[in-house]
């Protein structure tokens, strides 16, 4: 049996990288990291308004803080790459065109500058909406680690971000023809897929998040900063060990690496504070208020709707004020007319 086996070439195993990363349809291209994308923030919405429903709000509002909360984590994405990520490639006197940082369509983006400046996004459109905002965090926080998830089998499409070579079953094929494959190693060399190990790493943390919020043991904030302390931890892990495509470097260590330590210790941070509020607020007997009420309405409609109700108060005053001077003359004329 044994020189049976030993006679017999087991197949090689590993992981193949898509032939193509684009549809076109006509004279449009249709990337598939753009669709990776897009399906994550579809399942976001999705169990985003479920569990805002679930916490007391009408689950349309995270559609209405979504219009805000996209288009700022848009902005930030493409600053984060251009900025923090890939500088040279935009700034210096060797740029070819000036204007390369507004052309997002060629590519480059961020994860981390999306969710950060995302954020503010949500935090204006909860502002007004009349929501509030640290529950609001909570109840979409699984959801966009579930889109993150969606969104790296982006980098699988594109052939990029992989990290260092590796002779595991598991090894991911690049092509020498990507224009990703690094020179340096023969071709054929496999490398570990990163996309896969942070997926699998976000959805195990969707797992975690939602199993927490249903035994109940989370306080107001504490799903938001688990959240950014979790995927921290496994972004660290990645950029620190695995990670080999060109990075700016502070104080020789990848740039990443930082911003992911950040992440971690802003998490544990805010983690820890949104417990102590949540205890000092509870030894007070203060209640929890509403997670939505309605939102304050401002310059000319609130004025307008302000002159209505005048308006009709002033009625109700004129309509009193009359029916009692008929009150006052019937008593007369009763007084006259026994008297």
């Amino acid at each position: 049996m044994s020189v049976l086996l030993s006679a017999v070439a087991l197949p090689a195993l590993s992981i193949p990288s898509p032939s193509v990363s684009y549809l076109q349809l006509g004279p449009f291209r249709v990337h598939f990291y753009a669709l990776c994308i897009l399906t994550g923030m579809a399942v976001c919405l999705w169990l985003g308004a479920r569990r805002w429903k679930a916490a007391g709000g009408s689950p349309e509002r995270v559609f209405d803080v979504a219009m805000w909360a996209i288009p700022a984590g848009i902005v930030g994405a493409r600053a984060y790459h251009v900025l923090i990520t890939d500088p040279g490639s935009y700034f210096g006197p060797n740029v070819a065109d000036p204007w390369a940082f507004l052309k997002i369509w060629e590519g480059g983006i961020g994860i981390m500058g999306a969710v950060s400046v995302g954020a503010l996004g949500a935090w204006y459109g909860c502002r007004r909406y009349g929501m509030n905002f640290p529950a609001f965090a909570d109840a979409v926080a699984p959801g966009i680690l579930l889109a993150q998830a969606f969104g790296r089998w982006g980098n699988w499409f594109n052939q990029e971000l992989f990290g260092k070579p590796t002779t595991l079953p598991w090894g991911l094929e690049i092509s020498t023809s990507s224009g990703n494959f690094p020179s340096q190693y023969p071709a054929g060399t496999l490398f570990h897929p990163t996309f896969l190990y942070e997926s699998l790493w976000n959805l195990l943390g969707v797992a975690l998040l939602l199993w927490l919020s249903r035994k109940g043991v989370l306080k107001l904030g504490q799903t938001l900063w688990l959240y950014v302390f979790y995927y921290g931890v496994g972004r660290l892990f990645i950029e620190m060990f695995l990670r080999i495509d060109t990075s700016e470097m502070l104080w020789g260590v990848r740039i990443h690496v930082w911003t992911a330590l950040l992440l971690v210790l802003l998490g544990a941070a805010g983690f820890v504070v949104a417990g102590r509020r949540a205890a000092a607020k509870a030894a007070a007997g203060v209640e929890p208020g509403p997670v939505e009420v309605a939102p304050k309405r401002s310059g000319k409609k609130a004025d307008d709707a302000e002159d209505s109700a005048s308006a009709e108060d002033s009625d109700d005053s004129e309509g009193k004020s009359e029916a009692a001077e008929k009150a006052e003359k019937a008593g007369k004329s009763e007084d006259t007319a026994s008297s």
